[in-house]
């Protein structure tokens, strides 16, 4: 048997050509294949893949391989060098403990005006107009907005009626375009003003500051109406936040039947900051809520901020704990709780008949 074994140190050359090949090595010695990784001490070649399994006798993760994360679904891509085991740990690319910036958390202001009462308080109130577009079937109204228009001497244009359906589109719902009445103004967007703008503007007046705050209103259409309401009850402005709020928007400008060009509207980034400062000009904070004591009971006379919560979860909580009291509307029905925009409202009149009083 012995005999009869073949040499595997010697391979005969090739027969075409007689040139030596790859098996003229030595047994023991592989040649070489290229990037092939092998662990241990070169005697048996672990190869990565997918199907093979780990020393724990558990399956690999499909994915790239970091030395401090472990195997991830996606490679490693943070704009920066990845974690290479050849550097120590102090010279690895430091993480930023800055918050990623959040999507879409663009200041949104209105390049249009929608409806014939929120076009015709813009011209009134001399705001900057762009541009005016009718329908070409002038009925009712709108021959005063384009004679009022006109003698402003802005730009009126009038154009096809789907025109302003195409233009109104992104502002209506379910699908269907925002109510346009056959007019739509391109205007510069609303300028917001500071708190301190709104306590002047009471002093101007010689009245007791009388505010209105808003804790995550997040409806367009709510904060047009909160602030059409605030106009007619004569409040002295209405303070929004800048995250988690609704800004005034085209739908909020329509939904305000144009009050957007009378009221004070101040945009803060901190609801408690700004309760904070009103509590330093003398302001007492009223804070709506359902548990809160009844409106009739309540003193809401002199110089009032009153606070309206978010639509479904109402104030939170480091706001509730800011407000001076809180207050309630009685309700007499099967439902227990009010529109926003509605219950603002009747906060409001109900304040203005306690100061009448």
């Amino acid at each position: 048997m012995s005999d009869q074994r073949k040499d595997y140190g010697k391979r005969p050359a090739s027969r075409d050509t007689g040139a030596r090949t790859q098996y003229d090595k030595p047994y023991g010695k592989k040649p070489y294949q290229g990037d092939k990784k092998s662990y241990g001490n070169g005697e048996r070649d672990y190869r990565r893949s997918n199907t093979s399994k780990s020393y724990e006798g558990e399956p690999r993760k499909k994915g790239s391989y970091s030395e401090n994360n472990g195997y991830s679904k996606k490679p490693y891509d943070r704009g920066e060098k990845p974690y290479d085991r050849r550097r120590g740990r102090d010279e690895q690319p430091k993480r930023s403990n800055e918050p990623a910036p959040v999507e879409n958390e663009r200041d949104e202001q209105p390049y249009l005006l929608i409806g014939r009462n929120a076009v015709r308080e813009a011209i009134k109130s001399g705001r900057s107009i762009d541009r005016v577009l009718v329908s070409t079937e002038h009925d009712g109204s709108l021959g005063e907005i384009v004679t009022l228009a006109r003698e402003r001497k802005l730009v009126v244009r009038e154009v096809d009626r789907k025109k302003l359906d195409e233009l109104c589109m992104p502002f209506g719902h379910g699908g269907k375009t925002a109510n346009h009445q056959g007019v739509v103004a391109y205007a510069a967007g609303v300028t917001y003003c500071e708190i301190a703008d709104i306590l002047d503007a009471a002093k101007e007046k010689d009245e007791a500051p009388f505010v209105i705050v808003l804790d995550g209103v997040e409806d367009p259409h709510n904060l047009g109406s909160i602030i059409r309401s605030a106009d007619c009850a004569g409040a002295h402005g209405v303070i929004i936040g800048k995250r988690r709020s609704a800004s005034v928007t085209a739908a909020a400008v329509k939904a305000s039947a144009g009050a957007t060009e009378y009221v004070k509207i101040a945009r803060v980034v901190n609801i408690s900051a700004a309760l904070s400062e009103l509590k330093a000009a003398g302001l007492w904070i009223a804070g709506a809520d359902m548990d809160g004591e009844s409106m009739r009971s309540a003193a809401m006379k002199g110089p009032l901020a009153i606070v309206i919560g978010n639509e479904g979860e109402g104030l939170s909580k480091l706001v509730r704990d800011n407000c001076d009291f809180l207050v309630s509307i009685p309700m007499h029905g099967h439902i227990d709780s009010l529109n926003a925009g509605v219950a603002a409202a009747i906060l409001m009149f109900e304040k203005k008949r306690q100061d009448a009083e």
